[in-house]
């Protein structure tokens, strides 16, 4: 009896970017697209209305981002598997998508070598890691480890980092209290309380730093 092909929700912000990496995968027998998104909460509702057994995220995408999003999907589906899209070489990027629970990592720039196997490797319960990449990253983690020096902490909590986008985004305290089930007046307490814990001064230089943290594309 032959399996189902693996059910995957593809979660990114260029349409055209969807097309080329849906045409990767739905080129192949064992996988298919069942559903698409264009930001991270849509990625989210997504996953809750139908069965998906993978879960492809960008990194950054408006109102949640990838890392968020899959955050919030390992809580509430934890059989889901979940894989990292993204432009980002970056260790950091690499590190947060291991905690938030994905089990690889994939470059946008090697897509069509590599996702098809990442997808796989996920559904095998392994992990994925770009190549050339392993041995660096790897060894920063284990003389981290061996040295008994913690992994960097984040300097926001995950909902003050939900209203740091958002605001950098653009939205009103009202849009991001109705966006977060939260009242406007919780929104502004979040934003004064960003403002004090990274010592900056309005929304102009939050926005900054949400471009520079990677929360949102310049």
């Amino acid at each position: 009896m032959t399996a189902s092909p693996t059910r995957i929700l593809l979660a990114d912000d260029h349409a055209l970017v969807r097309r080329g990496v849906r045409l990767i995968l739905d080129a192949e027998p064992d996988l298919t697209v069942v559903a698409e998104a264009g930001d991270g909460a849509e990625a989210v509702a997504a996953v809750h209305g139908m069965p998906v057994d993978l879960a492809i995220l960008d990194i950054a995408m408006p109102r949640l981002t990838g890392l968020q999003a899959a955050r919030e999907l390992c809580r509430s589906q934890p059989d889901l598997r979940i894989l990292m899209l993204t432009m980002y070489d970056s260790d950091q990027y690499f590190f947060e998508a291991l905690k938030v629970g994905a089990s690889g990592y994939v470059l946008k720039s090697v897509a069509d070598r590599d996702l098809v196997d990442a997808c796989r490797a996920a559904m095998r319960d392994e992990p994925f890691i770009y190549p050339g990449a392993e041995t660096t990253l790897i060894r920063k983690y284990l003389d981290k480890a061996g040295q008994d020096e913690p992994l960097p902490r984040k300097a926001i909590t995950e909902r003050e980092e939900e209203i740091l986008k958002l605001v950098a985004e653009g939205h009103t305290s009202k849009e991001i209290g109705d966006l977060l089930v939260i009242s406007a007046k919780t929104v502004e307490r979040h934003r004064a309380n960003l403002l004090h814990k990274l010592g900056l001064r309005d929304r102009v230089e939050l926005t900054r730093y949400a471009i520079r943290t990677g929360l949102i594309e310049p």
